[in-house]
């Protein structure tokens, strides 16, 4: 790939990430009151860290089934209320240990 063509897939990636971010702030002048729209904005970093992580469990251990496990202790240690960092160890001390075996 030539530098020319680098630079160009650049400009337009970083167009398109300003745009997405000033594009609200302009047309979006007064407070938003809508109950569902409030919800859905709520939701979306739940749902993006969701999407980026659970195939990143799946995906980089040796095994899936490794993954699945590890990714059902995390969701049953989160149910529990234990902190981010406990359910992380969980699931890091459990693929470590499936692993070995």
């Amino acid at each position: 790939m030539n530098s020319i063509r680098l630079i160009c897939y650049i400009v337009i990636m970083i167009g398109v990430t300003n745009l997405l971010r000033i594009l609200p702030v302009t047309l979006i002048r007064k407070q938003i009151t809508n109950r569902f729209f409030i919800s859905f904005l709520y939701y979306v970093p739940y749902v993006t860290l969701a999407v980026m992580t659970v195939p990143a469990i799946m995906e980089t251990t040796t095994n899936q089934i490794i993954g699945l496990i590890a990714l059902i202790l995390g969701i049953t240690a989160a149910w529990y209320k234990m902190s981010l960092f406990t359910v992380s160890a969980i699931c890091c001390i459990c693929v470590f240990i499936l692993e070995l075996i």
